[in-house]
């Protein structure tokens, strides 16, 4: 049986499915006719091996409490081993219904209320939000644009930042949603060391780990067991195969005493099995998904570029920051001369656009908007196209 969904040009009406990215503009205060492309979720048919999957397991026609063997361990394994150069052992993982609560429970297990958390903006908004409604402190050692169109890390500022706040957990995002960065091992084991040191607990975000374009991904706590014994590694199927409302993520936390003080969150939480759906499109996706993914790699790095020569032909005043990591694109806007309003009414109400705005990855983000490329080549043409009629 071979691998059905490869045609990514495919148009799919995804209107009327339930979908967040596509019948809630009206609802979200957006015009009816907006394009959405803000979302991180991928306008593509995943890899029919899941689809098979789920409708064999459908028909069982029994969703009782449902649990996994170590066979879900191995075939996750494998992934982590030929993708990422890492190996990891049974008794680390722990399962959780998304990345976004597992950051939640590590806020609640690692910290007290008053406590200070680092994270790196601009970033993924749910990070502030998940530390602030837990009523922790938010510190941001910024990241910084250089002359190579790249974000960097202030290393020293970063240091400063933990001893001065007293920071007890450090949020990291790799690669980093939004500015696309895929930190490499030296700018990891620099951020490292500093955590070590001054006992700092590191969350490591590494959702988008398979959407890398330049350089490679390094998983945080493979770099040295220093780093294993202070860090919870966060990953899922949910972006690379676009399971996001599967609820399911892999959490991998070596250190006993850290797994320990988690699991009590989650159970406090209430958390105990996952939905079996979820579970069955881990086992096929990791397993069989392979040929897909390569396909929808090329496709969406080919995007990318398609995107980059786009912004520079045709929309002076706008840049795209280098893309090295995730499927969503950074662009720049500041150079246009519109104020963060103007610029929020040009791409809504003049493109009929729905982007995520810079400014929800904090201040560091105005005058940006963040575009997700993961679409059929049509879908794109179209939304740049509206922002150059637009201008």
């Amino acid at each position: 049986m071979a691998e059905r969904n490869l045609d990514f040009d495919k148009v799919i009406n995804r209107k009327n499915t339930r979908c967040l990215k596509y019948d809630f503009a009206v609802k979200r205060g957006k015009p009816a006719d907006v394009l959405p492309l803000w979302v991180a979720d991928m306008d593509f048919e995943t890899s029919s091996y899941i689809e098979d999957a789920l409708v064999e397991r459908a028909k069982e026609g029994i969703f009782g409490y449902s649990e996994v063997q170590t066979p879900y361990f191995e075939i996750i394994a494998n992934w982590m081993k030929l993708h990422h150069n890492w190996e990891i052992q049974e008794d680390w993982l722990i399962k959780t219904p998304g990345v976004v609560f597992a950051l939640a429970m590590a806020v609640k297990a690692y910290t007290q209320p008053g406590d200070s958390v680092l994270i790196q903006l601009p970033v993924y908004y749910p990070f502030s939000e998940v530390i602030r409604d837990n009523g922790r402190k938010v510190v941001s050692s910024n990241l910084y644009q250089g002359e190579d169109n790249r974000y960097h890390i202030d290393f020293q500022d970063f240091e400063k930042k933990i001893v001065e706040e007293n920071v007890k957990l450090f949020f990291l995002c790799n690669p980093h949603n939004p500015v696309g960065r895929v930190w490499s091992a030296e700018e990891l084991e620099k951020l490292g060391d500093i955590c070590v040191k001054n006992g700092v607990t590191v969350v490591s975000d590494e959702i988008h780990q398979d959407f890398v374009f330049k350089g490679k991904h390094q998983v945080f706590a493979g770099l040295k067991k220093e780093f294993q014994d202070i860090s919870i590694t966060c990953t899922s199927p949910s972006k690379t195969f676009n399971l996001a409302s599967m609820m399911i993520s892999n959490i991998f936390i070596p250190n006993p005493e850290l797994r320990r003080k988690f699991r009590k969150q989650l159970d406090a939480a209430g958390i105990s099995q996952l939905g079996v759906l979820g579970l069955v499109a881990t086992e096929a996706a990791y397993s069989k998904g392979e040929e897909w993914y390569q396909a929808m790699h090329a496709y969406v790095e080919a995007n990318i570029n398609y995107t980059k020569e786009y912004v520079e032909k045709y929309l002076p005043g706008v840049k795209m920051t280098d893309l090295e990591g995730t499927y969503l694109v950074w662009l720049d806007f500041r150079e246009t001369g519109l104020t963060v309003a103007e610029l929020e009414d040009l791409i809504l109400n003049k493109a009929r656009l729905w982007l995520d705005s810079g400014k929800i990855f904090g201040k560091e983000g105005e005058g940006f908007q963040r575009i997700n490329v993961a679409c059929p080549r049509a879908t794109l043409t179209e939304a740049l196209e509206r922002i150059r009629k637009a201008f």
